[in-house]
């Protein structure tokens, strides 16, 4: 399958964007993984038997992008799609048109969202389960769908509803699967001039993509995953839906056609068919995630949850833990934790958002209160720069945005590799539902922190405490050392506002 998504990246690059590719034509559905896949036969039966998959890292938003776009092109039998969000915007829609062309030609589209961004789009979702072959649920949905009506609910109800489905992975056909940290949304495809987004996804074949799927089934028949017409009013005519239907993608492609990223890609296919092209790494690699009872007030106690393989894995760490994790609220728990690893000789290394490049302020408040106690214990903190480089940026015009990094990832012992949703808070810990990978490869964790360590004196504030014990931020420009006192880049008001927030009660909802 991966050979054939190369000549297709190309197609969707040079076509698919323009609003002129034309459908694959597929046969019949027939059940998933009935037969190997033929990427997986040309490699080496050894490595298949043993159950090792091979993964290929997605780092720029473009790779990203192009990957899914390409995966749906494909597809023969089924695509499943579990997104915290799936935007109303040029990459959302381009994905959503192309999941409806694959539908036309019998693949099964099943599509599961978390209700935190589907208020306003029941109609569209209403259309699109007209389909007879695109299945929509919404993972713990708001009783009520009006704006006073949800927020209401959210009051009276809002042990449940503060619990969402923060899960991502796309699989297609039972075969390959794209795992990681990024919703569908412009701002994690590099695609928005007015935000850079640095983020990573784990592209994955071989046997353990079962696991993945066999996850998207737990939550696809779960309690809390509700199909569309238990909450939205679906369409008497189904001709009439559907007619209606291609009409809104017929709009889409249009719209899209002319957009600055569909430019963008096109400008410059061989360079990014060049990046797509990277060899796969043949590595074992666990998929850990969050039970759908987490997302249950009266069984998330009970359920098992990702933080205990997780926790095995830092347990395990012996010389160094780097930590990349964008909404990073430790608690004192937490403190104490990564200050026990410093003490029994473990180098622990934390990078995070900036309050200037931080997207969410109140995340900032509940993190900034530990910065002291962990240079005290030992933790090397380094903060991303507003003006961090995101790769990608600069093809649709955006090297001047701010950068905000959302990537979600660990290594230990450069052996180990953690990608998914999973953030180092309080939510993603006791709330939010989370997945992600773990991959045992020294040799792509080994890279991959290199890579890291290496761009933290030009992306990144170092921290540190001066003689009287006060915060500092260090960084450098042009070979130029500076010395922060205060947040850098940020202005007083917005100091202000985050120091505010620092007093509402609100640590354990972050």
């Amino acid at each position: 399958m991966i050979r054939r998504l190369l000549p297709l990246i190309s197609l969707v690059v040079l076509a698919g964007c323009a609003g002129g590719i034309k459908p694959m034509e597929h046969g019949p559905a027939i059940p998933v993984a009935s037969e190997p896949d033929a990427f997986l036969q040309s490699q080496s039966q050894e490595r298949v038997g043993a159950g090792l998959p091979a993964v290929k890292l997605l780092n720029t938003g473009q790779d990203a992008f192009l990957a899914r776009a390409a995966l749906i092109e494909t597809a023969n039998q089924r695509i499943d799609a579990q997104y915290y969000i799936w935007n109303d915007d040029d990459s959302g829609r381009y994905l959503a048109s192309r999941l409806v062309a694959a539908a036309d030609h019998g693949v099964v589209i099943r599509l599961l969202l978390d209700d935190i961004n589907v208020a306003g789009k029941e109609s569209l979702f209403a259309l699109l389960g007209a389909h007879a072959n695109i299945r929509v649920r919404i993972f713990n949905p708001s009783r009520s769908r009006d704006g006073f009506g949800r927020w209401l609910s959210f009051i009276t109800d809002f042990d449940r509803i503060n619990r969402r489905m923060h899960n991502k992975s796309f699989t297609v056909d039972g075969q390959v699967t794209v795992v990681g940290g990024r919703n569908i949304a412009d701002e994690y495809f590099g695609a928005r001039s007015d935000a850079r987004f640095s983020d990573l996804d784990v592209l994955a074949v071989g046997p353990v993509v079962a696991d993945v799927s066999a996850m998207f089934d737990r939550y696809w028949n779960h309690e809390t995953a509700l199909p569309v017409p238990a909450f939205a009013r679906m369409p008497e005519d189904t001709a009439a839906a559907l007619a209606q239907l291609r009409r809104v993608v017929a709009d889409w492609k249009t719209e899209i056609a002319a957009s600055r990223y569909a430019e963008a890609l096109r400008r410059n296919a061989l360079h990014l068919l060049e990046e797509s092209a990277g060899s796969l790494t043949w590595a074992p690699y666990t998929l850990v995630y969050d039970s759908p009872d987490k997302g249950v007030p009266s069984r998330a106690g009970e359920a098992p949850l990702i933080t205990a393989p997780l926790a095995d894995a830092f347990r395990a760490a012996r010389r160094e833990v780097f930590i990349v994790s964008p909404y990073f609220v430790p608690r004192r728990s937490g403190v104490e934790a990564l200050a026990g690893m410093v003490d029994r000789g473990v180098a622990v290394t934390v990078a995070t958002n900036a309050l200037a490049a931080n997207n969410q302020f109140a995340v900032h408040a509940g993190y900034a209160p530990s910065r002291k106690p962990l240079l005290e214990a030992g933790v090397a903190l380094y903060e991303t720069r507003p003006d961090a480089d995101v790769a990608g940026a600069e093809l649709v015009a955006a090297s001047g945005a701010k950068a905000t990094l959302h990537t979600k990832a660990f290594i230990i012992d450069q052996r180990e590799l953690f990608i998914g949703s999973f953030n180092f808070d309080p939510r993603s810990a006791n709330l939010n539902t989370e997945s992600g990978v773990i991959i045992r490869s020294p040799a792509l964790a080994g890279t991959v922190q290199d890579l890291a360590v290496a761009a933290l004196p030009q992306q990144t504030y170092a921290l540190f405490l001066d003689e009287r014990g006060r915060l500092r931020w260090r960084d450098q420009r042009d070979g130029i050392e500076r010395v922060w006192t205060h947040e850098p880049g940020t202005s007083w008001w917005t100091r202000t506002v985050a120091g505010l927030m620092r007093l509402l009660p609100i640590r354990s909802q972050l």
